[in-house]
């Protein structure tokens, strides 16, 4: 596996460092298994889907979530205009 290089602030770094310390982990170990919990929006998005399936069986099609973001949004705006 490739390294890379990140730059982040020092206090940020030192923080992460204690951390992975603490776990018994180097800093490289403890971002790669950090890495490897969290989840894209994309990802959470479809388990929230799936969650959201599982518990109703409510599957919008595409164009049903189109138009559900559509009205969220437009109510956002309207109550930001208030």
């Amino acid at each position: 596996m490739a390294d890379a290089n990140i730059r982040i602030p020092e206090e940020a770094k030192d923080r992460l460092a204690a951390i992975a310390a603490a776990e018994g982990l180097s800093l490289r170990a403890y971002l790669a298994r950090l890495a490897e919990t969290l989840l894209t929006p994309a990802e959470r998005a479809e388990r929230a889907r799936a969650a959201l399936h599982a518990w109703n069986g409510y599957t919008p099609s595409p164009s049903q979530q189109n138009a559900l973001d559509a009205e969220l949004d437009r109510r956002l705006a309207e109550a930001r205009g208030r």
